[in-house]
C-alpha cells in the first residue's frame, strides 16, 4: 500500500451480490499499486438468517457465497499484497476463516494470515441483562435468534497493523470495513475525529456497493447509466489528512459522478450532521462533491466529533411463518379471473388469518394490506396477471393453507390459471436499542489452518 494513500475498493453490497465484481476491483488495485479490498454482505437480517444456519449445522452460520467470492482473487490478492477484508463472518466468523484456509490449501498458497474478530455476539448475562433493562418485558416474550452490537473499526486496524492478510468479522458497523484499513495506514488517534468522519462517510459511499458506480441509481430516460450490465465496483482513496476521492473499477461499465455519490451520500441518512457509528459521528452536513476527473469525484467539508458512549444492537426474534402463493392468468378477462381467484382463496380462509392480495402487471406495489385498492372495477383490456396472496401466522399449519388453497386453484378456480409458485418460509421481527460501549468487550485473534 502507498505510505500517502489509503486505497480501499468494495466488491460487494450486500449477501447475494454479483460475486465477479471483485475481479476487475483486484486488477485496477494491482495497476493503481496497491490498496485494500473490502466484502460488505451483512445487513440487519442476513446475520439473524445466519444464525438460524449455524443453529442447524456448526459448520455454517456464514457467507454462503464465501467461496465464490473469495477463489478468483486470493491467489492474487496475497502475491500482491492486497489485504481483504470482510464481514462475511456473518452468525461464524470462526468457520468463515477456516474456509478463506482451506481455499488458500487447495489453490496450493502458503497459509495466509487470517485474523478473526470478535465481540459482537451478545451472549453473556450481563449483556443479556442490559438488553432486558433497554427494551423492558418485550424481551422476555419472544424467541431470541441474534442479539449483536455494531462494533467499530480498531479490531480491523490492529490485525492489519500486525500483518494481517485477511480481516473475517461478523457485526461491524458498514463504514468500519473503510476506516480499518484508513485507520492501520495512516496511524490516526483514536479522537482523531475529523479525519475518522472523513474515512467513515468514504465508507458509507462504498457500502452499498455498485449504488454509487450507477447500478441503483438508474433510470432509463433520466438518468441513463452506460454499460450497466458490466457495471463496476466502487474504490475510494484516503489521503493522510482524510480526504478523499470515489472512483470505480477501471475497464467497467457504469459511472461516478456528482449525481451518483449524492444520492449515495444521502442513502439511509437521518441526520447529515449526527451519522452516528461506533467510531465517531460523522458530520457531513456542509459536505459538498467535486468531480475532478472522469468516473472520479471528490468529496470536501466532512468532519466529525466524539464517537458515542454506547453501541447499537439489532436483536432478532423468531416471528411466526411468511407464506406465499402466485398464479399466472393470461387472454380473456385476466384481471378478472384473477380477482375471482383471489376471492375464492378469501372465502375459504381469511378467517383464519389476513390475506395480502396483489395482482402483478395490475395492482401490486401501489397495493395495501387491507385490500381497499382492490375495489376499483378491473380493467378488461388487461391480458396478463399473477396472483399474489401471501399471509403471516405463529403456527405454520395455519400458514401452510395459503400455498394449499392457490395451488386447488388449478381446477377449483376460474379457467386457464397455471404457473402456481409457493414458498413457506420462517418469518423474523427486529427490535433495536443500545447499550453502554463498555459491556462490549471486542477483539480479534489468529486462525490457524488444520493440522
Amino acid at each position: 500500500m502507498s505510505n500517502t494513500i489509503c486505497r480501499v475498493g468494495c466488491a460487494t453490497g450486500f449477501s447475494g451480490d454479483r460475486a465477479d465484481g471483485a475481479i476487475p476491483l483486484v486488477q485496477t488495485l494491482i495497476a493503481k499499486g496497491g490498496g485494500v479490498l473490502v466484502f460488505e454482505t451483512l445487513a440487519e437480517r442476513t446475520l439473524a438468517l445466519a444464525q438460524l444456519e449455524l443453529d442447524r449445522n456448526p459448520e455454517a452460520g456464514y457467507e454462503s457465497q464465501l467461496h465464490d467470492l473469495i477463489s478468483p482473487i486470493l491467489a492474487d490478492c496475497l502475491r500482491h499484497h492486497i489485504p481483504i477484508v470482510g464481514n462475511f463472518g456473518a452468525a461464524n466468523p470462526r468457520a468463515a476463516a477456516m474456509c478463506i484456509l482451506e481455499i488458500a490449501r487447495q489453490q496450493g498458497l502458503s497459509e495466509p494470515r487470517v485474523a478473526v474478530v470478535f465481540g459482537d455476539k451478545l451472549e453473556t448475562p450481563e449483556q443479556r441483562q442490559a438488553l432486558r433493562e433497554r427494551l423492558g418485558a418485550a424481551l422476555d416474550e419472544v424467541d431470541v435468534v441474534s442479539a449483536n452490537a455494531y462494533i467499530g473499526a480498531h479490531e480491523i486496524a490492529e490485525a492489519l497493523s500486525e500483518g494481517a492478510q485477511v480481516v473475517v468479522t461478523g457485526r461491524v458497523a458498514d463504514p468500519s470495513l473503510v476506516l480499518g484499513p484508513a485507520l492501520a495506514q495512516h496511524g490516526w488517534r483514536a479522537d482523531d475525529w475529523a479525519q475518522l468522519g472523513c474515512a467513515t462517510i468514504a465508507g458509507h459511499l462504498l457500502e452499498c456497493g455498485a449504488q454509487v458506480t450507477g447500478g441503483y441509481f438508474a433510470v432509463p430516460g433520466l438518468k441513463d447509466v452506460p454499460d450497466l450490465h458490466a457495471v463496476g465496483m466502487p474504490i475510494v482513496e484516503i489521503l493522510q489528512d482524510g480526504s478523499f476521492t470515489v472512483s470505480k473499477a477501471q475497464n467497467t461499465g457504469g459511472y461516478v459522478n456528482a449525481r451518483t455519490v449524492k444520492e449515495q451520500l444521502l442513502y439511509e441518512v437521518h441526520d447529515p450532521a449526527r451519522y452516528l457509528t461506533p467510531d465517531v459521528v460523522a458530520d457531513f452536513s456542509q459536505a459538498y462533491v467535486e468531480e475532478v476527473g472522469q468516473d472520479e469525484v471528490a468529496v470536501h467539508g466532512v468532519t466529525g466529533h466524539a464517537r458515542p458512549d454506547e453501541l447499537k444492537v439489532n436483536v432478532c426474534y423468531r416471528g411466526g411463518w411468511l407464506a406465499e402463493a402466485e398464479i399466472s392468468y393470461a387472454g380473456l378477462q385476466a384481471e378478472a379471473r384473477a380477482r375471482l381467484a383471489a376471492e375464492i382463496v378469501r372465502c375459504r380462509i381469511a378467517d383464519l388469518l389476513p390475506l395480502r392480495i396483489d395482482l402483478i402487471g395490475a395492482l401490486s406495489i401501489l397495493g395495501d394490506d387491507a385490500g381497499r385498492m382492490l375495489a376499483r372495477e378491473p380493467d378488461l383490456q388487461r391480458r396478463d396477471v399473477r396472483l399474489r396472496v401471501a399471509a403471516i401466522h405463529e403456527e405454520k399449519s395455519v400458514a401452510q393453507r395459503v400455498p394449499k388453497e392457490v395451488t386447488a386453484l388449478y381446477t377449483c378456480g376460474p379457467a386457464g390459471g397455471g404457473g402456481v409458485r409457493t414458498s413457506l418460509q420462517p418469518r423474523l421481527h427486529m427490535m433495536s436499542c443500545t447499550i453502554p460501549r463498555a459491556l462490549v468487550r471486542a477483539g480479534w485473534y489468529w486462525m490457524r489452518g488444520r493440522e
